[in-house]
């Protein structure tokens, strides 16, 4: 099979191993095509089961610590039991603002039983991003990690909150065997959970699988992050597709996750596929190349959870006679480039990459059912590719109205049709949702959820990704708004205007942030550093700008609108000599002036961002 093509034949070649799965995808396929909303099929009764089959084994491994099934599903118990004390009731919500550690995951499945909502909060934002983002809920309580109470602190009077105790505070210990102590303003959640019974909750109204889980927080297209519910449904979907279908998950296989919970490729895909197997998730808080391969042979990992970074970075790391020395066979996630995706798996030893492609919000996923190389498989949602206006998310519409699809082969822009099977749930603002909606697309009526993304068919339905569009871009694994940004640095004071869009850099992921701006005075007075400082305060540092364009102005249409295509197509060039270019380099704390030498070092892939 070549880089861009998929045949039957290579098909062909796939069906031994794949009927050496068919139980397992045979139940797989039960649960991810389960209709009934109304269904008592949820996170918190999938944990239940796990506690009753497989006990004794291992559900959480993270550091080192090991907590059981059994122990796992008490705990959650217990976590229930005093959020129901606290007058939490099914269809409220919660924020949760915790790194990578067993407390997160307890909390949601404590929560998932009285059918409370998480809201996720990306452990990366502060200031006004921070305080958007909880306010968009409205949560009944927040829970803070004492690793994040620093962050938590410069909003905390900015929230709108209506319990009369809304700040629950977990200490960075074990908590299932100490307490810590509480700040002044705070709910020791730990100390007060203990006293709470183990048993099963039993309710008068259990929440059911369309029910909210979780919110998912994403930058969207536009605008501040949006909050995305996703219900029970989805860790179903995940639990029969991802873990049964892909990977064929068993209680001795162990998935080691490095990303972020508050992302839906930890929480619902890799967290998914391990309840699908009575399987253990072995958590780190923070990815760590030098460290993975340790983590690998230390936890005894069957598979684990990748978004193309990491694993750019893996090959990155000096070749070493134990790249092979571990038990690692299978990964899932999304990202993982065709120019690294063989020399990966020849590497390090994989015989699965469970490659996918979804969105937090969206209602169309792919997923590399057959195990082909450079493809995110195929889908059994209703989908087109259709032609797009360049650098734009937007769909082209012919002389009638309609959009039309591209040529086989050809790169275009998806959409996903929504039905009542494929159903969007989108954001907690409607007027977000509907700008994600494209209406009367090929009839008058119907209507298609825009991805924003452009993908390509390669052979037999399988696609392949291309790029993000439009207003948003993807770097460091993460979705940033560029209007989100600008939006940021308009409030500095320090610029006239600003536009920010991605780009591209040598040997890496993604696109990285820049912006082209105009100072208020001189260019050449311009405080390029006081910037950095005030978006270091206001935003996660994989959304702050990587270069910086200082001009005298920006180019615009005779309808006033910016040249974005051509402004982005020259990059951090130095074409322009009127004009100062900067760049915050790795292991810097501010923006350093481009020069002709850097710009080389940087186009040659030799500076490691």
């Amino acid at each position: 099979m070549s880089n861009n093509s998929v045949s039957a034949l290579d098909i062909a070649r796939r069906l031994p191993g794949i009927m050496r799965r068919f139980p397992s995808i045979a139940r797989g396929y039960y649960y991810y095509a389960a209709k009934d909303e109304n269904r008592e099929l949820t996170l918190g009764t999938l944990i239940e089961r796990n506690a009753e089959r497989h006990g004794q084994r291992p559900a959480i491994l993270f550091e080192d610590r090991t907590t059981t099934w059994r122990d796992f599903n008490s705990w959650a118990n217990r976590i229930a039991g005093f959020l129901q004390a606290q007058g939490l009731t099914k269809g409220d919500a919660i924020a949760v603002f915790l790194e990578n550690r067993p407390e997160l995951l307890a909390i949601v499945a404590g929560a998932a039983k009285l059918g409370v909502a998480c809201a996720m909060l990306n452990t990366s934002q502060k200031g006004k991003v921070l305080e958007h983002s909880i306010n968009l809920i409205e949560p009944k309580m927040v829970v803070v990690g004492e690793e994040l109470i620093s962050s938590f602190e410069g909003v905390k009077d900015k929230l709108r909150t209506s319990h009369p105790t809304p700040f629950l505070f977990v200490p960075d210990v074990n908590t299932l065997n100490a307490f810590g102590e509480a700040p002044e303003g705070y709910l020791n959640m730990a100390e007060r959970v203990s006293t709470f019974n183990s048993d099963n909750p039993e309710l008068c109204d259990p929440p059911r699988m369309g029910d909210t889980a979780i919110y998912l927080f994403t930058s969207g297209t536009t605008g501040l992050p949006k909050a995305a519910p996703g219900s029970h449904r989805k860790f179903i979907k995940a639990y029969g597709g991802f873990g049964l279908m892909s990977l064929a998950m068993e209680p001795e296989d162990v998935l080691y996750c490095t990303l972020p919970l508050y992302h839906g490729t930890a929480l619902l895909v890799c967290w998914g596929s391990v309840l699908a197997g009575g399987s253990a998730i072995a958590l780190r808080r923070k990815f760590s190349a030098r460290a993975f391969w340790d983590d690998v042979r230390r936890y005894r990992a069957t598979t684990f959870g990748y978004v193309g970074e990491l694993c750019r970075y893996l090959l990155n790391q000096p070749a070493s006679d134990q790249d092979r020395t571990h038990g690692l066979t299978k990964m899932i996630g999304n990202g993982l480039r065709p120019s690294i995706w063989q020399e990966f798996k020849e590497r390090f030893g994989i015989e699965t990459v469970a490659e996918l492609y979804a969105s937090s919000e969206g209602n169309i996923g792919f997923s590399n059912f057959f195990n082909m190389d450079n493809t995110v498989g195929f889908s059994t949602a209703p989908y087109k590719l259709v032609k797009f206006h360049d650098g734009t998310r937007d769909p082209v519409r012919n002389a009638k109205g309609f959009m039309e699809e591209v040529a086989k082969g050809e790169p275009g822009l998806l959409i996903g049709e929504i039905t009542k099977k494929w159903s969007f749930e989108g954001y907690t603002q409607k007027d977000a949702t509907e700008k994600s909606i494209v209406r009367n697309a090929f009839k008058k009526g119907d209507a298609w959820f825009n991805t924003g993304d452009v993908l390509k068919e390669i052979g037999c339905k399988h696609l392949q990704f291309v790029d993000r569009m439009g207003d948003t871009f993807r770097w460091k694994g993460e979705n940033v708004s560029t209007n989100e940004v600008e939006n940021i640095i308009d409030g500095s004071g320090l610029v006239e205007e600003a536009i920010v869009y991605g780009v591209e850099i040598p040997n890496t992921n993604g696109k990285a942030g820049m912006v082209t701006l105009v100072p208020h005075g001189k260019a050449s007075d311009f405080d390029v550093n006081a910037l950095f400082a005030y978006l270091s305060a206001n935003l996660p540092p994989y959304a702050i700008p990587v270069f910086v364009r200082v001009t005298h102005a920006i180019e615009k249409t005779g309808t006033f609108k910016y040249r974005k295509v051509d402004i982005q197509k020259t990059g951090y060039s130095l074409e322009r000599a009127d004009e100062a270019v900067f760049a915050w380099l790795p292991k810097t704390e501010g923006y350093t002036r481009l020069t002709p030498e850097l710009v080389a070092e940087i186009d040659a892939g030799k500076v490691n961002f």
